[in-house]
């Protein structure tokens, strides 16, 4: 879910060799949240064990569910910060991207650049409007398991910037796929980091969701360590939602209402929207994302007359967690007004 202008990438790959490792790969065997725009979160799945219902999945939430979330990495012309509420009508939460371990790019950058006085204009407006304004981290960019961040260090320095830049909280989009799929610490450096995070943003006052792919909350043996049914034993009630990524996971995989909703298939298995919750993840903490447009991942995108069948499907048989989408602007109001459709109507 990543994408970096030009003179950016050359300013980073100048100071930090590291980054230019992850650069040279960014794409993993199965799916990034980016297609042709290069806007991406990796996706292989796998997973790991799971907890009970009862458990750790238990909400913390910050914000009632539903939840509709919309991504922004993407420059826009004539942009200033983030764009007019209005503009985004029908969504309640914005996320700009990325806050990274060497700092911010794009959004997050193009936020920290705006004056105090600014900040706090926009801010006001997205309040009356009620929409929360988040971070999002790490992206296909870093893999900070891998490169041996430290877990503690990494979350007090994000927490730190969430608050001295006045946003209502952090989603997580960890996308080390080594890590995960080598079982070298993965699960333990999210647990870490996520109970550091909590520890610093207080459960009620800020917003920690994170953004896995579908794959990760599976059963699956290739994930030697366990995946994010692991984490959510460990750590689920300190985090408010997943934004899941039903997408890049291969050409016709989460593609269909059955598909993505009831029977995953042979390739994820486990893996669709109640399957999972049937794992033991709260079911209203599943939000499901999918791309804005065809062009903005690699496979798995629906149009939105479809995803809103999808999501009224899931709404009568008891979901409420909301939609996730990549990426404004073309995830505009006029998207998740249809994807909502009657099932969720704007008022």
């Amino acid at each position: 879910m990543l994408s970096f202008t030009f003179s950016y990438i050359v300013s980073v790959l100048a100071v930090l060799a590291l980054v230019n490792s992850v650069f040279s790969a960014p794409i993993c065997s199965v799916g990034v949240r980016s297609g042709g725009s290069n806007n991406s979160t990796s996706g292989s799945g796998s997973g790991s064990t799971n907890s009970t219902s009862s458990s750790n999945s238990t909400s913390s939430s910050n914000s009632s569910a539903p939840h509709f979330l919309v991504y922004s990495d993407a420059w826009v012309s004539g942009e200033n910060g983030p764009p007019d509420p209005s503009e985004i009508a029908g969504y309640n939460v914005f996320a700009l991207s990325f806050l990274l371990a060497s700092g911010t790019a794009d959004q997050a950058q193009e936020w920290e650049s705006l004056d105090a006085s600014t900040r706090s204009s926009i801010k006001s407006q997205y309040e009356a409007a009620g929409i929360k304004l988040i971070v999002s981290a790490f992206g296909s960019t870093e893999a900070p398991t891998s490169s041996g961040y430290d877990p503690v260090d990494t979350a007090n320095t994000m927490a730190a910037w969430v608050k001295q830049y006045d946003l209502d909280g952090i989603d997580i989009d960890y996308e080390d796929f080594d890590a995960i799929n080598e079982g070298n610490g993965a699960v333990e450096w999210l647990v870490q980091f996520t109970t550091q995070l909590r520890n610093q943003l207080p459960e009620g006052q800020y917003i920690i969701t994170h953004a896995p792919v579908a794959p990760w909350f599976s059963n699956n043996s290739q994930f030697k360590g366990g995946a994010y049914l692991q984490v959510d034993q460990q750590v689920g009630s300190l985090i408010d939602w997943y934004n899941v990524q039903f997408y890049n996971q291969g050409t016709d995989e989460y593609t269909t209402c059955d598909g993505l909703l009831t029977q995953s298939s042979s390739t994820w298995p486990n893996t669709s929207l109640f399957e999972i919750a049937d794992a033991g993840v709260s079911l209203n903490k599943l939000v499901i994302g999918k791309p804005a447009a065809a062009a903005d991942a690699t496979n798995g995108f629906m149009d939105t007359s479809t995803l809103g069948t999808c999501v009224a499907e899931a709404q009568s048989k008891g979901w409420n967690a909301g939609v996730m989408v990549w990426e404004y602007p073309t995830a505009d109001a006029s998207w998740i007004s249809t994807v909502r459709g009657s099932a969720f109507p704007i008022s």
